[in-house]
């Protein structure tokens, strides 16, 4: 199913597969779109998602999506996980000045050598691998950390604060 907006506004030149779009539909409230048919009621309100809300899940989002492959290989196709992302802003500067990641995994079993492997192996692949990330990190630090399935306090491993001046390659992972 290919959607495209209605006839109200003509489509911008530049507008292609991957490109979106929100229309408003009251104050402060809007409904995005994708070329797919999806649609999300965008505002604060009850059954609507804040922009922020929308950052952090895309983010998560693409943190899943780049180290879902590389995780499979190593836990099974059908592996169990959950993504987190928490968002401290500055009301002042009127933006995140800090984006953090936990991800639940099934670890139950695994020796500390296979999980340090495992946190290892979802760093790399979301540093080489998730654009909204690559182009997040210059503006916000962003975290990451793998939590214990069974223990929800208690974090596996966590990357360290990535700053604009450092590559993913340069992105070390501690484990606590």
């Amino acid at each position: 199913m290919t959607a495209v907006p209605d006839d109200r506004f003509p489509i911008p030149e530049q507008a292609g597969p991957g490109s979106v779009w929100a229309d408003r539909t009251g104050s402060r409230t809007l409904r995005g779109h994708n070329r797919r048919g999806v649609e999300i009621p965008i505002g604060k309100g009850e059954g609507e998602i804040s922009p922020g809300e929308l950052l952090k899940l895309a983010l998560i989002g693409c943190a899943g999506m780049s180290a879902d492959e590389n995780l499979a290989r190593r836990l099974g196709e059908d592996f169990d996980v959950r993504l987190w992302a928490h968002g401290n802003s500055d009301a002042s500067e009127n933006r995140y000045t800090t984006l953090a990641e936990e991800v639940q995994l099934p670890l139950e079993g695994l020796t500390e050598a296979e999980i340090a492997r495992i946190v290892t192996v979802f760093e790399r692949a979301v540093a080489a691998a998730c654009t909204v990330e690559r182009t997040i990190v210059p503006g916000a630090r962003v975290t990451h950390t793998v939590l214990r399935d069974d223990q929800e306090s208690e974090a596996v491993a966590s990357r360290s604060d990535v700053t604009a001046s450092e590559s993913p390659n340069q992105q070390e992972t501690t484990q606590r």
